[in-house]
């Protein structure tokens, strides 16, 4: 009998724990991740600014994605350059563009030491971080992805870089575009299985 009701014991616990886990709804930054993801989707269907050309439209359903994980959520630790003006980033069509490096992140990913630079543009709001992985050619486009990042305020020593955001250049859906090639300091030695995959099979 005490065996019998040691296990309705333990089930009703299961059920009250999934009722309360229910009850708490979605977890807040997976469920901004996915709207994030509609609202591209939607934009590339039927966007002004859409990379997609005009006969790549009808045919297109929904950009590939990672699944969501906050182990690519990282908090690297931060630390600014000397502001010592544009550098002359290259574009996939031999153009260059001026990208003035603000700043630098170190970081562990899958027990590996791996740094990047963090660059701004003049009218930009946000760092842009241009970089390649062990993953390219792969899983994801093979000429590198990008991520953006808030600017840090003036004497932090730690920056958020969330690669479940990682999406692909324009350069990746329409040769077209003009791109930013991410530079040889921006090589990551790890695989990043984050954010956008590669949009051709």
């Amino acid at each position: 009998m005490k065996t019998k009701l040691l296990i309705i014991g333990g089930v009703m616990a299961v059920v009250g724990f999934s009722m309360w886990d229910i009850s708490q709804g979605p977890d807040p930054y997976f469920a901004q991740v996915q709207v994030a993801r509609k609202a591209k989707n939607s934009a590339f269907r039927g966007g002004n600014e859409s990379p997609l050309t005009e006969a790549q439209r009808p045919q297109f359903d929904s950009l590939k994605y990672f699944a969501p994980d906050k182990q690519y959520v990282v908090t690297a630790q931060y630390a600014p350059l000397a502001r010592l003006g544009p550098v002359a980033m290259q574009m996939t069509d031999r153009r260059t563009e001026p990208y003035t490096p603000w700043g630098r992140a170190t970081f562990d990913l899958n027990g590996q030491r791996q740094q990047l630079t963090l660059f701004r543009k003049t009218t930009d709001s946000t760092l842009f971080v241009p970089f390649t992985d062990a993953s390219n050619g792969r899983e994801t486009y093979g000429g590198g992805r990008y991520l953006d990042a808030a600017i840090p305020a003036a004497g932090a020593t730690t920056i958020v870089l969330d690669f479940n955001r990682v999406y692909n250049p324009y350069c990746a859906y329409n040769n077209g575009y003009s791109c930013p090639v991410p530079p040889a300091e921006n090589r990551l030695t790890a695989a990043v299985p984050a954010g956008e995959k590669s949009f051709h099979d």
